[in-house]
């Protein structure tokens, strides 16, 4: 059974249809693309697999459950869609503190470890306000994989990162892989989709097909 199921789902907003029958099988601790421009449907489907946006038909399961009626999001997953949004007058680290305080599986040591990994000082006291974009960027990243997920879903994980940065989460991504994680990555790039990615779709006007 694949670890990630999408079954002729369709997602409409009133009569736009934003997904039009789409059908994906994905396997455990493989990267996968999703390339297409603006408005092809790509953060969409990353939101319907999420649970953050519920199907107009079809099913979505992760590791056997159905997303939205067994569970309403898949459990162990990591996430960036669209910008990271943090409490701007906070350090990242304490905005990280809050975040874990939630689900409660994480501790400081760890938090500070998915700083470290994403290429940022946890020590750093500065607001978020004060962050570059790509110091943003990086600390979303940390917020993803902080509770060691074993699914991440990455919606443009390279914007706003210099060319080192970009360097830096492509080594990251590519561990991780290394560890067994599923990771579904949309990029912009097709040199990151090149370089991570075991199998790549393409969306074009909310349909997917294989590259």
């Amino acid at each position: 059974m694949a670890y990630i199921e999408v079954e002729h789902v369709t997602k409409k907003f009133g009569e736009e249809r934003v997904l039009d029958d789409v059908n994906l099988a994905m396997e455990q601790g493989k990267v996968y693309g999703i390339s297409g421009n603006n408005g092809s449907g790509k953060t969409v489907l990353m939101k319907c697999i999420c649970g953050f946006l519920p199907v107009t038909d079809g099913r979505i399961r992760v590791n056997g459950k159905r997303i939205g009626i067994d569970i309403d999001f898949p459990e162990r997953i990591g996430v960036i869609i669209e910008t990271p949004g943090f409490l701007a007058n906070l350090s990242g680290m304490r905005n990280l503190e809050i975040l874990a305080g939630l689900q409660g599986k994480v501790g400081k040591e760890g938090i500070q470890a998915a700083i470290r990994k994403a290429g940022l000082d946890p020590g750093l006291k500065k607001p978020v306000s004060k962050y570059s974009l790509g110091m943003r960027q990086r600390l979303g990243i940390a917020q993803a994989i902080m509770e060691d997920p074993e699914f991440l879903i990455l919606d443009e994980p390279f914007n706003g990162l210099d060319k080192h940065g970009v360097a830096d989460i492509r080594k990251l991504l590519l561990e991780l892989k290394g560890q067994g994680k599923t990771i579904i990555l949309a990029s912009h790039n097709s040199e990151d989709i090149r370089i991570l990615c075991d199998k790549v779709y393409e969306m074009d006007g909310g349909r997917i097909r294989e590259k």
